[in-house]
């Protein structure tokens, strides 16, 4: 699609709108925004064959781009999506709202009270692709944390988030809160994208969630600060005393349940002296759920129609029914296999050995790190959060799902009478 000439001056416009907006949004109560939150819930199920038509649309060009299964299903929308899309806005209704909360506080020795307190960030951008949800996931986090927020949903789901984004605005009309505190700069495609990424002054902080590239293109061309949100590219060990049972529910269900999502499994690794016990069962039921296996030379010697399976294959987020996989001699081996390929996404082990357990739960280094758990537990939903912005790959502010808290910042509150400094 052709994408028209870039208007900063229009573009300058919709971020100072939304910068305005984020005032109105910090002194909103917990009332009204829960007024604005309960309306788009209302309104995403009344509009649902709307925003279903707009998405017919995206995934007919989305297959005639050939952009591969794995974006086609993060996608597509239909009823149920629609309908889970809704609960889950509901469902923030719920969360208490962070904005006020005083994390810490006291009164010094010379009479002045200090206070920390948590306050919205102020405008939050956000750059994804292929992911309508992620309109309405991002839009009601940050409406309920007192933030504006800016859009860019990608090319791929712009008939889609057209109309999400109206369903956003009018839904705040309703309720009396700005409708400018919902913006998009879709319609200026990758030029948007850019001027948003550099919009100092008027973005407080941008989240991008994609691919590995699209991500990696936000860090590096960024100059607002950056949340910065990982690919997954998501291990599971299978320790020597790993329970067959628990191997192969956990290894099916990481990989199978829905292979397009970030913390679906990529990498599954395997203690040598765990190999032959436990890959021709785990393999078997894979293959019967259609994945495609890529597997080192040990693996192939158990299971010789496997792909053969290159570092790149490591280094791969699959998002699709395609798995590599490798034998390896120890547990520090297999540390070392995750240090040298993750995205430091989500990592987990099975194991019946508590030591090896301990070792792996402090030595890996990921945002998300388990014992005998489905990977597709790391989620804002799972953990309790409602909806996610995001999965936090970075060390700073933020790391792992992040909810409502994770969209504000703190301020110093002090309170004196007529205190000076000595």
């Amino acid at each position: 699609m052709e994408q028209p000439d870039l208007d900063t001056s229009v573009l300058d416009t919709r971020l100072a709108a939304a910068k305005e907006a984020s005032y109105r949004l910090a002194r909103a109560t917990t009332a009204e925004k829960d007024a604005a939150l309960e309306r788009i819930a209302s309104d995403l199920r009344a509009r649902a064959a709307e925003v279903i038509a707009a998405n017919a649309l995206d995934l007919e060009a989305g297959r005639a781009a050939d952009i591969g299964t794995g974006l086609l299903d993060r996608l597509a929308l239909d009823e149920q999506r629609i309908d889970a899309l809704a609960d889950a806005v509901l469902d923030v209704i719920g969360l208490t709202d962070p904005v006020g909360e005083t994390l810490t506080g006291r009164t010094l020795p010379s009479g002045v009270r200090i206070d920390q307190v948590r306050v919205p960030l102020g405008v939050v951008g956000a750059i994804y692709e292929a992911r309508p949800n992620v309109t309405i996931d991002i839009a009601v986090l940050a409406l309920k944390s007192g933030n504006a927020v800016v859009l860019r949903g990608g090319t791929a789901a712009e008939q889609t988030n057209r109309v999400l984004v109206d369903v956003l605005r009018g839904a705040l009309d309703a309720v009396g809160l700005p409708a400018e505190a919902v913006q998009t700069v879709d319609d200026f495609g990758r030029a948007g994208a850019r001027h948003l990424m550099q919009a100092r002054g008027y973005v407080d902080v941008l989240i991008p969630r994609g691919s590995a590239g699209l991500i990696r293109a936000v860090v590096d061309e960024a100059r607002v600060p950056v949340i910065e949100t990982g690919a997954g590219v998501v291990h599971m060990f299978l320790d020597a005393s790993a329970p067959e049972h628990w191997a192969i529910e956990l290894v099916h269900n990481a990989k199978v349940q829905r292979p397009s999502v970030c913390n679906a499994l990529e990498t599954l690794l395997v203690h040598q002296d765990a190999a032959e016990r436990l890959l021709p069962a785990v393999l078997d039921r894979l293959t019967d759920a259609g994945v495609t296996i890529h597997a080192d030379e040990r693996v192939r010697a158990i299971r010789p129609d496997a792909l053969p399976v290159t570092d790149e294959d490591f280094a791969t987020e699959h998002m699709s029914l395609d798995i590599s996989v490798a034998v390896v001699d120890s547990l520090d081996d297999a540390l070392e296999h995750i240090r040298r390929f993750s995205t430091k996404h989500t990592e987990s082990i099975v194991t019946n050995d508590l030591a090896n357990a301990e070792r792996f739960l402090n030595e890996v280094d990921s945002a998300a790190v388990m014992v005998n758990a489905s990977t597709r537990f790391t989620d804002g939903a799972e953990f309790g959060f409602g909806a996610e912005v995001g999965i936090s790959t970075q060390k700073l502010h933020a790391r792992g799902p992040m909810g409502l808290p994770e969209l504000t910042s703190t301020k110093w509150i002090v309170r004196g009478a007529g205190h000076v400094r000595a």
